[in-house]
């Protein structure tokens, strides 16, 4: 292994990658504890829990507060389809937001009517994960998730946070090249993304449908320019 946490990180992704896909570690079964993985591994906490995180995204691994992280089925090499719900291209990561915008601006109008006060505490602690990630990518891409699994729970309707669950972390369409960097998100982009969340809970907060909605469009609409602008800065750099 290299010493830099990138590269650490990306070795236990595929060690873990290759135990879950090739039955190791079969489907349901805890995966080795934090502790264990740094003593077996000798790498640091935070390089596990991006590993983690990757393994979230992928569809491998799903994570329950409290209890651990456990294995997932995972996709059959034989079904195309079922590769296609992560996005690997600025297109598919576009038409996923797009497909967000759907369901997740019903899905804030209907927790403006429906949230407890255990729904907004969820999505505090999970703006105070984001903005204490400091923009590391692969942390702020899970807390993200984290808050728009809240908002979804928060309608009471479990189809809603069925659809967020499913997807997993990887509907928040973070580039792979970004999580497999070391580059973090830029103090901007954060405080955006921070500040549209904040606006977004707070609406829910007030019990406003419409205003939920449109918090929820115009935070979706914003990522959607966000992605315009970070594949345009990309192919000029090139």
């Amino acid at each position: 292994m290299h010493s830099d946490k990138p590269n650490l990180a990306s070795a236990l992704v595929r060690h873990l990658r290759e135990q879950i896909s090739g039955g190791a570690i079969p489907p349901g079964q805890k995966l080795p504890s934090e502790n264990e993985l740094i003593a077996e591994h000798g790498v640091s906490r935070t390089v596990v829990r991006e590993a983690i995180t990757r393994l979230q995204a992928e569809g491998l691994v799903y994570t329950r507060r409290g209890a651990g992280s456990f294995a997932l089925t995972p996709p059959p090499p034989t079904e195309p389809a079922a590769q296609t719900l992560v996005p690997r291209t600025v297109a598919e990561r576009r038409q996923l937001i797009e497909y967000r915008v759907g369901f997740e601006t019903e899905a804030a109008a209907a927790a403006a009517s429906t949230r407890t006060e255990a729904d907004l505490s969820a999505m505090d602690q999970a703006l105070r994960g984001f903005e204490a990630a400091a923009g590391n990518a692969a942390v702020s891409m899970s807390c993200d998730f984290e808050f728009h699994l809240a908002v979804a729970r928060a309608t009471g309707n479990p189809y809603f946070g069925q659809a967020v669950q499913n997807f997993g972390p990887s509907m928040i369409a973070m580039p792979r090249g970004r999580l497999d960097s070391a580059d973090a998100i830029t103090a901007d982009r954060l405080g955006s993304v921070a500040a549209e969340h904040r606006a977004v809970r707070d609406a829910i907060a007030s019990g406003d449908p419409q205003m939920a909605a449109a918090a929820m469009r115009l935070h979706l609409g914003n990522s959607i320019l966000r992605l315009q602008a970070e594949a345009g800065a990309r192919s000029r750099n090139m």
